[in-house]
């Protein structure tokens, strides 16, 4: 009779733990499929956008902010996910709040670089200072930008070198790539070329890059001289510019500098380079020593 008496609370906490279970399985379905909903809504909605503009500054921020979202919607709802199923499992969420709030003061005392990476990271976002693709200079590293988070910036250099940059570090952005960039370019000419010769020397390449059907879509304006830079050592220096297109400085500056030695060589335009004069001096009688005096000293 005892035993009998029992099977109908065994019965019940077998039934009570068959909801909950019932229930904690309809709640990480839901989450999943709100995840996958996720994943798939955020990027149909930045095409959406993305077709509504040609700018590329624009379509570069969609592509970011699409990024973060879509990180962001992921932590919300594996947090909200596994609240509801502490809940469902009988594990009061109250106090893992409650020590959640003491714990993130604690963190905001001991981790004040970690809370720094999360604001810097979204003010360089607000701000639309860094977008995915662009090349930029931070904390003393360049590179193009891979990976944009709340908490840091992936970048890969020239010689392929990875870069993870928390976004506390970050304090100057050189961004390269922004609308436009200047292919600026110094000339050395020897001191007895005419500099005015050579303005229109390089006029004439860079009006044939312009006319170019690589080259010119490139480039966005004529050529600028500012005129004559500096007096160096062996070489007057002749600073100049293109206006050209965001990354393209490099391509253009290397191929202005290829057909300008072509067009010196032509012209027979001196490119100096180093050298030393040697001056063995003169005798008191005003005559210059022997050479061969002079290499035996």
């Amino acid at each position: 009779m005892d035993f009998l008496s029992t099977i109908p609370g065994e019965l019940g906490d077998w039934t009570g733990l068959a909801k909950s279970l019932t229930r904690v399985g309809i709640i990480l379905v839901i989450a999943w499929i709100m995840l996958s909903l996720s994943r798939k809504l955020i990027p149909a909605l930045r095409k959406q956008l993305q077709k509504r503009t040609d700018d590329p500054v624009q379509l570069k921020r969609l592509e970011t902010l699409g990024r973060v979202f879509r990180y962001t919607a992921a932590v919300i709802i594996t947090l909200i996910a596994g609240m509801l199923v502490l809940s469902e499992l009988g594990i009061s969420i109250a106090p893992i709040l409650a020590s959640a709030g003491i714990v993130g003061l604690a963190i905001g005392f001991g981790a004040q670089s970690l809370v720094k990476d999360y604001f810097t990271g979204f003010f360089l976002l607000l701000e639309n200072q860094i977008h995915h693709g662009d090349v930029v200079e931070v904390a003393d590293k360049g590179g193009q930008v891979e990976e944009i988070t709340l908490r840091y910036i992936r970048l890969r250099d020239y010689e392929g070198n990875v870069h993870f940059i928390p976004n506390s570090a970050i304090t100057t952005v050189t961004n390269r790539s922004r609308d436009f960039s200047y292919a600026v370019v110094d000339i050395g000419i020897a001191y007895r070329e005419d500099a005015e010769s050579v303005f229109e020397v390089m006029r004439e390449v860079a009006a044939g890059m312009r006319a170019d059907a690589i080259l010119g879509p490139l480039i966005l304006e004529d050529l600028e001289i500012a005129g004559v830079d500096a007096w160096a050592d062996s070489a007057v220096i002749i600073r100049s510019r293109f206006k050209v297109q965001p990354l393209q400085q490099w391509t253009v500056r290397r191929a202005f500098l290829l057909h300008l030695k072509k067009a010196f060589d032509r012209l027979d335009i001196e490119i100096p380079f180093p050298h030393v004069t040697l001056y063995p001096g003169q005798a008191k009688d005003g005559s210059a020593p022997p050479l061969h005096l002079v290499n035996q000293s």
